[in-house]
């Protein structure tokens, strides 16, 4: 496994430069080996690799010798790619994350990952789908085109070389899932409810099942909760509390069990409206994050979601940066155990710092911490010193906060809080909520794997908001920020139909995702306004806190500042510090053709360097 940057120095490289570099450097891989795979973690990114491939070396690539694979294609079109694969057909296959496991796809002897994984486990995966003959190695290069993800990628790699992986998480006490299972058992036999609740109990993932739980569910089940009925939700188990005992409702119960179980919810394309007319699409994943006022780059202009309805979205034409950028939905999220590595890294490197290191023996320190070469290395050390000069380190001892006013007087605040994007959801939803509380303003949050920002054209006090989370009081905060959110609507929605609250199909006629959507939409309200402890309703605030987001670890966070193991440092900034930049950029990036954002980026690092030109000494080089 190797991490390899195809230029020296990445933020000097010219853009095209480094692109013409890159695709030589992928080309070079391809034709060393007999079939290599590459993963590029987007569809979109899947494609353009394989169109700029074929187009930059037509003596190599046709359509019949390299491939794309992901989702979004047919079935038919993703079988033949596996097949040809299968048959050493082809040189070259181009993937989003569609053959990362539960797919024989035969012999592979280089793996390219294009950017970060994003954990160590799913490094592992993806390069271990090379090497699959008696005797031979796995083989990965990741290449890398940025210095966040120079930095995070050779984290990952000295993890992966030292087998220290990713803990991962079990999904425990869903509700939704728990109705479809005790509707099946229904339809068995009739069950005595105790023992019913043991059997239910010897499955890891309910070990921890209260009894509480298990009879609401029940209840919904047996159509307790009669105000349903108005809305078509019915009972599908009767319960005889005499006899302690509950069964099947019905004589159409093991054909609408049959017809509507499953996890996966149905998904599909979302449609934009502007003025009544169709202008795009955008994914059910990018609508949960959308909120009123936000704006986002479609087809080349920039639009402000007003609402949505079903599977559709009403805009208008705005000016001015993206609130939120338009890859958001596609990017995998930073795995929480590599975000505190990569945080103890930045630690040590703070510590070389402050005690006076020569260059000399903060190289040999990357060198021997990380398995990077001497180019990498040095787009390390640029970087850290760049932002030690300029700013602070922000580590895993110290988050540092960033005031910075923008364009137009726009006021910025900046956590540096490198735990993952799912955490920094949590954190960064919870902090907006209580700045719009009191202030009564809008507030535009901007997210990352690296950290967050509040953003507002009047006082934010986002420091302030942020100091007022405690151990005891963050996650009722953040399940008050949901709610009225398309994240909740849209996770109810799904745990409705796992439940059966909504069916997908019914007598031969199947519901669309837009339908179901608009159906999810009236019931959340209702049930609302009927149960706020609803077991379904429940479930979807679980998934949302826990699977969506990382309800878990934030919570670890707003532990170790509470206890002060983790201090709050403060600074102000009149350009974005390099450890903030692509933070705070990646709204105006979005509106930016690619070499306007290459001299974009450019400009601001030789700001940078003459901000702290009169702070660097002999003692650093």
């Amino acid at each position: 496994m190797e991490v390899i940057c195809p230029v020296s120095d990445i933020v000097i490289a010219d853009s095209e430069d480094t692109r013409i570099a890159m695709y030589d450097m992928i080309d070079d891989l391809i034709q060393e080996h007999k079939t290599t795979l590459i993963f590029t973690n987007t569809r979109s990114g899947t494609e353009r690799y394989v169109h700029n491939l074929k187009k930059m070396f037509p003596n190599h690539y046709n359509s019949e010798n390299i491939m794309a694979h992901h989702s979004s294609l047919s079935k038919e079109v993703r079988l033949e790619t596996e097949e040809k694969l299968k048959n050493g057909e082809l040189r070259c296959v181009i993937c989003s994350t569609s053959l990362e496991l539960g797919i024989d796809i035969g012999y592979i002897d280089l793996v390219i990952l294009i950017n970060s994984p994003k954990s160590v486990a799913r490094a592992l995966q993806r390069i271990g789908r090379s090497g699959h003959k008696l005797h031979e190695k796995s083989k990965g290069k990741i290449i890398v085109t940025d210095r966040d993800d120079l930095v995070e990628c050779s984290v990952l790699l000295k993890n992966a070389k030292e087998g220290r992986i990713d803990k991962f998480k079990i999904p425990t006490n869903c509700l939704d899932v728990l109705a479809q299972h005790l509707y099946g058992m229904s339809i068995e036999n009739k069950w005595d409810i105790d023992y019913a609740y043991d059997v239910v109990k010897k499955s890891y993932c309910y070990k921890d099942l209260t009894r509480d739980e298990y009879e609401d569910v029940l209840s919904y089940l047996a159509g307790e909760y009669v105000e349903l009925e108005e809305r078509y939700v019915y009972a599908k188990i009767w319960i005889d509390y005499d006899e302690n005992t509950f069964g099947k409702r019905g004589r159409l119960a093991r054909m609408l069990y049959s017809t509507n179980i499953g996890t996966i919810p149905d998904s599909s394309g979302v449609a934009v409206k502007c003025n009544g007319e169709v202008i795009g699409t955008v994914e059910e994943d990018f609508m949960e994050r959308l909120k009123k006022g936000d704006t986002f780059v479609l087809g080349g202009n920039t639009y402000r979601f007003n609402y949505g309805k079903g599977m559709t979205i009403n805009v208008t034409p705005s000016v001015g940066p993206p609130t939120i950028p338009s890859w958001f939905s596609q990017q995998l999220p930073l795995s929480f155990d590599l975000a505190l590595d990569i945080q103890r890294f930045r630690d040590f490197m703070n510590s070389k710092f402050m005690y006076k290191r020569s260059k000399k023996e903060i190289m040999e320190f990357i060198y021997d911490y990380l398995y990077v070469d001497e180019f990498a290395a040095n787009s390390i050390y640029e970087y850290f010193l760049e932002q030690y000069k300029y700013a602070e380190i922000p580590s895993n001892r110290k988050m540092v906060i960033e005031y910075y006013t923008g364009f137009g007087g726009k006021k910025f605040v900046v956590f540096h809080s490198l735990f993952g994007r799912k955490v920094n959801d949590a954190l960064s939803r919870a902090t907006a909520y209580l700045v719009a509380r009191k202030y009564n303003v809008n507030v535009t949050i901007s997210i990352s794997d690296n950290g967050f920002y509040l953003s507002s054209d009047g006082k934010i006090g986002g420091l302030e908001s942020f100091k007022k989370l405690t151990p005891e009081n963050f996650r009722n905060i953040l399940t008050q920020a949901l709610n009225k959110t398309e994240t909740l609507a849209s996770r109810f929605r799904h745990c409705a139909g796992r439940s059966l609250m909504t069916l997908r199909n019914y007598k031969g006629e199947k519901k669309s995702a837009g339908r179901q959507q608009v159906r999810g939409k009236i019931l959340l309200k209702y049930v609302q306004e009927m149960d706020n402890n609803f077991p379904i309703l429940n479930e979807a605030r679980r998934e949302a806190l826990e699977d969506y987001m990382d309800v878990e670890n934030a919570l670890r966070v707003i532990t170790w500042i509470n206890s002060g193991e983790m201090e709050i440092k403060i600074i102000n900034t009149v350009i974005p510090s390099p450890f903030a930049f692509n933070l705070v950029s990646q709204g105006y990036l979005d509106i930016l053709n690619q070499n306007d954002k290459a001299e974009f980026t450019k400009r601001m690092h030789l700001a940078i360097l003459e901000k702290i030109k009169s702070k660097l000494d002999e003692e650093f080089y």
